[in-house]
């Protein structure tokens, strides 16, 4: 007889019925495991790369497929000839790595690692110095593109008339070919290149993200140049690979416009290819952010991705730099005419407006604006670093616009007088230069981005007549002379980043912080300008000069590199190249020594990166369009 506590009145049966099946936890476990079944195949469904229908891959087997089973095969047998120096037997002579390196390059090509460039057309050697043609875009041009007026260069375009010049245009043209390919073996993609150390400079000014700053600040360069291949790779790695989207990091709203919208508005101008354009509204629209201002003076620095803006804290209380936001002229404006929106326009010409009715101490900008109050900063005025390039889009704007832009050209001509009177120069021994001001005392000091002033003035002088034309061109000369003093009184023979006037020296670099050249444009700028201007021989004789001390001092195997100290017989190299030296230092020695129908200065206007763009009712290229209503920002 059982004990009572172990009887039971139900069938095994009814038991196993009336059992909960699953514990509450165990019901629990069951749904998180499906849960994440679920998860992962959602996943696997939407995020996943397709990488079974990308025809990037299927291209890639292909092109193996085609490739045939001899790049498979194995190792040849030990070779008779070609002992090592150890006393061993290479089995793989370089021959046969060569062949076998080519068979594979002529079948694969760069499909993995390079984007895939269209072979551009011939460019027609017969349009001699860049005639405008009906036609189709020059070269890698998509079958949805309408025909349009492009101006092409070949070979010979632009050629000085004497054979020596020509042989120095020639040689910049290889220098060009150097920095390009270089770039492109060892940084392709990324911002610029590190010559000696063979790989991407990442401490650029954009940064380590895939910005091709040198691809797209150096594309008009090759255009000019009549480097279609090169040209075309830089083309369709924009077209494939450059973007602005989905990118948190805080760029230089001034050094993005110069750089890539101007740059991509030069190559539409040129080409008439509406992917430029195109790129050129993408940079802009993520620029236009820093506008959002009490005053509607941007700020410095814009995040990509979210839009947030923000100035250098360094700079004055976190003032807004006067070169900085007042260097958009150009680019905005021209870039509202040719998408027919106005909201480029309207949002640097605010920026005009808040300048022109500020008061300015005895007439002078400047170099820091509060953007939220609208009052000046610490009173530091300079024509080179940080107030430079603001009065050369003054300039610019109004020959730009077709000299119907009066105002800009006011202002210029306002601005002057008060820096001729208060902070040009002239040193014991005859020298002209520029100082920095800070709070009523001048510094004599002069930056090395100060020498695009010989230029300047040159170009205000010769386009209007007016009681300061006399004026304004002996100032021209005598910066572009100081500059040229700058450079010959180093070892290297090129110019450092700033020099001093003092008893003790003229036109030297006093500081060692001050004895660096980067590859910096300025001076040749001015050559280039005086030359076009006066045809005097000596700015071509100082162009020459340079070119030289660039091949001595600045030449690796590998590229370009600036140096640290110019006073050294054999300074050190500081191992950038600079975007700029693409963009600017090889055009414009490039242009020194071309005819001056080539790019000539009545139908082109150069902003501050070298970008040449058309000017208004003048040059047939500016391409306007109709306007619309803006879009909201």
């Amino acid at each position: 007889m059982l004990p009572t506590y172990s009887r039971s009145t139900t069938t095994p049966a009814t038991s196993l019925f009336q059992r909960k099946l699953f514990r509450n936890s165990e019901r629990l476990l069951v749904i998180l495991v499906l849960l994440t079944f679920c998860l992962v195949c959602f996943c696997g469904l939407f995020f996943l790369p397709d990488n079974f229908s990308s025809n990037r891959v299927f291209s890639v087997y292909k092109q193996l497929q085609k490739a045939g089973p001899e790049i498979f095969i194995p190792a040849p047998p030990v070779a008779q000839q070609g002992f090592r120096g150890d006393g061993g037997v290479d089995p793989h002579l370089l021959d046969d790595r060569e062949k076998l390196q080519a068979k594979i390059q002529g079948e694969i090509g760069d499909i993995i690692d390079r984007p895939e460039v269209q072979k551009a057309p011939p460019l027609d050697k017969s349009l001699g110095d860049g005639v405008q043609q009906e036609g189709p875009l020059s070269g890698g041009v998509d079958e949805d593109k309408t025909v349009t007026t492009t101006l092409k260069f070949g070979p010979d375009s632009g050629q000085d008339s004497d054979s020596s010049i020509r042989e120095k245009r020639e040689k910049v043209k290889q220098m060009m070919l150097l920095a390009w390919n270089n770039y492109k073996q060892f940084a392709w993609g990324k911002n610029e290149l590190r010559p000696i150390s063979k790989r991407a400079h990442t401490g650029s000014v954009f940064g380590a993200f895939d910005f091709g700053a040198t691809i797209i600040d150096g594309l008009d360069t090759l255009y000019i140049m009549g480097l279609e291949e090169e040209f075309e790779e830089g083309r369709e790695w924009l077209r494939r690979r450059f973007s602005f989207d989905n990118v948190s990091v805080d760029i230089s709203v001034f050094e993005t416009n110069i750089r890539f919208v101007g740059g991509l508005l030069t190559c539409y101008a040129l080409t008439g290819d509406p992917l430029f354009r195109d790129k050129a509204v993408h940079v802009a629209d993520k620029l236009l952010p820093a506008f959002q201002t009490p005053t509607g003076i941007p700020l410095a620095l814009v995040n990509l991705k979210t839009g947030v803006s923000k100035n250098y804290g360094w700079a004055s209380g976190g003032s807004s730099i006067l070169s900085e936001f007042g260097t958009l002229h150009l680019e905005f404006a021209y870039l509202s005419d040719i998408t027919g929106n106005p909201i480029y326009r309207e949002r640097v010409q605010n920026v005009r407006q808040v300048l022109r009715e500020l008061e300015k101490p005895k007439g002078l900008y400047p170099n820091y604006l509060n953007p939220k109050t609208g009052k000046w900063g610490q009173y530091h005025m300079s024509l080179g670093a940080l107030g430079d390039s603001y009065f050369e889009y003054l300039l610019k704007a109004w020959i730009q616009s077709g000299r119907e832009d009066q105002e800009a050209r006011v202002m210029f001509d306002e601005a002057m007088p008060p820096i001729i009177e208060h902070m040009v120069r002239t040193s014991p021994n005859g020298l002209i230069y520029v100082s920095d001001m800070k709070f009523d005392r001048l510094e004599h000091k002069m930056d090395h981005l100060a020498c695009f002033a010989g230029g300047l003035f040159g170009l205000g002088s010769q386009t209007l007549s007016n009681e300061w034309s006399t004026k304004y061109m002996e100032i021209a000369h005598g910066l572009t002379n100081t500059c040229h003093e700058s450079y010959i009184r180093t070892q290297t023979k090129l110019g450092p980043e700033s020099f001093r006037f003092s008893e003790a020296a003229e036109a030297k670099a006093l500081k060692t912080s001050e004895k660096y050249y980067i590859l910096r444009p300025e001076t040749f700028e001015s050559y280039f300008v005086m030359w076009r201007l006066t045809h005097q021989q000596k700015y071509r004789d100082w162009g020459w000069e340079a070119v030289q001390a660039l091949e001595k001092h600045c030449r690796t195997p590998n590229g370009y590199s600036g140096v640290k100290n110019v006073y050294m017989e054999e300074p050190q190299k500081d191992d950038v190249q600079q975007s700029f030296f693409l963009a600017e230092t090889l055009k414009y020695l490039y242009l020194l020594f071309s005819d001056d129908s080539f790019i000539p200065l009545d139908e082109w206007v150069f902003n501050t990166e070298a970008h040449p763009l058309p000017i208004k009712g003048i040059n047939s290229l500016y391409r306007a369009a109709p306007m619309t209503t803006p879009t909201q920002q």
